[in-house]
C-alpha cells in the first residue's frame, strides 16, 4: 500500500503569521514586537516543536513564563485559525491520495497544533483520521532523515512507496534524500499554485513497480 504524506502549513493550508502576530497581540495586550523578540525570536518555538512541551497546559504555561503573557488555548486557536487558509486543490488531492492508499498530515508544529487539528482543520481531519504526524510528537523535525524515517516507519511503508508534498524545498530535499517521492508546491508571492499537486498524485499512483 503507497503512503501519501501531506504538509499542513503552506501546503493543505495558507498559512500567514502577519495575520496571526497582530491576534495575538490583541488577545494577550502584549506588543507584537515582545512577543515575536521573546518567543518566536527567543527559539522557543522552535523547542516546541521539537517536543519539549508535550502537552498544550505545558505550551502555554512556558509560554505565559517566556513572555508574561496570558493565553488559552482557545486564543491560541483563535489566532492561528485567523492566520490560515484552506487551499482547495491541495485538499482535492489529499483526497484523492486517500483513494488510493494510506494518507496522513506531517508537519512541523507545537502540542497546541497537534491537539487543535481537528477544530482547525476539519475537512482535513475528516480525510486523514487519525493519521497524523506532527514533530512534536515525533521528537524531530522536518527535513532531519529520522523524520522522515519515523513517518514511514509509523505506517510501515518503504521509501519507493512513498509520496510526500510540501513547500519547502528544504523540506522536499529532505525527503528525496532518504527517497521518499516528494513534491514541491509552488508559490508565487504569497499565492499557492496547487492545482498541479492532483496530478503529482496520480502520476505517482501509476509510476513502474
Amino acid at each position: 500500500m503507497d503512503l501519501y504524506l501531506f504538509d499542513f502549513d503552506r501546503t493543505l493550508y495558507a498559512y500567514d503569521f502577519r495575520m496571526r502576530l497582530p491576534a495575538l497581540a490583541l488577545i494577550t495586550g502584549a506588543s507584537q514586537y515582545h512577543l515575536a523578540r521573546t518567543w518566536w525570536a527567543g527559539g522557543y518555538e522552535h523547542r516546541a516543536e521539537m517536543g519539549e512541551w508535550n502537552t498544550a497546559g505545558e505550551y502555554l504555561s512556558e509560554f505565559r513564563k517566556v513572555t508574561g503573557a496570558d493565553l488559552s488555548l482557545e486564543n491560541w486557536r483563535e489566532a492561528r485559525a485567523l492566520a490560515s487558509t484552506s487551499i482547495p486543490a491541495s485538499i482535492e488531492a489529499l483526497r484523492l491520495a486517500s483513494t488510493l492508499g494510506t494518507v496522513a498530515v506531517f508537519s512541523n508544529n507545537p502540542s497546541p497544533f497537534a491537539e487543535s487539528l481537528p477544530l482547525l482543520a476539519p475537512d482535513v481531519t475528516a480525510i486523514v483520521g487519525d493519521n497524523r504526524l506532527v514533530s512534536c510528537d515525533l521528537g524531530v523535525r522536518k527535513p532531519d532523515p529520522d523524520a522522515y524515517l519515523l513517518a514511514m516507519k509509523r505506517f510501515g511503508a518503504k521509501p519507493a512507496n512513498t509520496f510526500f508534498a510540501d513547500d519547502s524545498p528544504a523540506n522536499v530535499a529532505g525527503a528525496e534524500a532518504v527517497g521518499i517521492t516528494a513534491y514541491l508546491l509552488p508559490y508565487v508571492g504569497q499565492a499557492p499554485q496547487a492545482d498541479g499537486m492532483s496530478d503529482a498524485v496520480m502520476a505517482f499512483a501509476g509510476r513502474k513497480r
